[in-house]
């Protein structure tokens, strides 16, 4: 089965990374010894993913300058801008809808997520659900616990309101139909996790467990920690 296209998310603010992005993009921090985004799109080719789309914002144009047309990286790769105002995850997603097709895996800009891909989109097509959210058991190890997961479904996902039994977290690869998306007004912004929340409250979310930690880019220790693991894996 080919694998959908992908959209990568890659308009944050890097608030988080303050004087280590040094007025340049999250996704161009470097990581061992090369800009972030090229660590994830040799793992998006190595998966079988052929298109990506980048939801770009915040200092989009040097991303855009560096990834070209994704040719060096084997890939068909085309730039979505959220234009003057920030759209959030969730509106930079509506406003990619037609270049990203009916069906589309999702990836946040500052994950490095070293699993199968084609177990996920596969999982995906067998639930019959609105969208699928892949899921870590994390137990608040590696940032807090998001998601309540049972069987295989999320029950309940909100990045805000914690309680007890939230042991999983949202591992950051997900897949998604458009006709969720294209139900909001297009230019609105709003967040995909609000979005995925509100799935999993109808019972439309389904979920995917994966048993490898996620590695990430948005604080100084994530970057330390994906630095070692890239270091080691070249």
């Amino acid at each position: 089965m080919p694998m959908l296209p992908l959209a990568l998310l890659a308009g944050g603010l890097a608030t988080r990374l303050n004087a280590i992005a040094a007025g340049q993009p999250k996704s161009l921090v470097p990581v061992a010894g090369e800009p972030f985004i090229a660590h994830q799109l040799r793992l998006l080719r190595r998966e079988g993913i052929t298109r990506v789309v980048l939801c770009l914002g915040h200092l989009g144009t040097m991303i855009e300058a560096f990834v070209g047309d994704g040719s060096a990286f084997g890939l068909d790769i085309v730039c979505q801008f959220d234009g003057d105002t920030l759209l959030g995850t969730g509106g930079a997603l509506r406003q990619a809808l037609p270049l990203l097709g009916e069906r589309f895996l999702v990836l946040y800009g500052d994950s490095y997520l070293d699993i199968p891909f084609a177990p996920v989109q596969q999982a995906f097509e067998r639930s019959g659900a609105a969208a699928l959210m892949t899921v870590l058991r994390n137990e608040g190890r590696w940032d807090n616990s998001n998601v309540v997961f049972e069987g295989s479904r999320v029950v309940r996902h909100d990045k805000r309101l914690r309680d007890p039994q939230m042991h999983y977290i949202d591992y950051g690869l997900s897949v998604a139909s458009a006709d969720v998306f294209a139900a909001r007004p297009a230019g609105q912004a709003f967040d995909l996790a609000d979005l995925y929340g509100f799935l999993a409250t109808q019972g439309r979310l389904a979920g995917y467990e994966v048993f490898r930690r996620f590695y990430e880019i948005g604080t100084p220790q994530g970057l330390a920690d994906t630095d070692a693991f890239l270091r080691g894996n070249p």
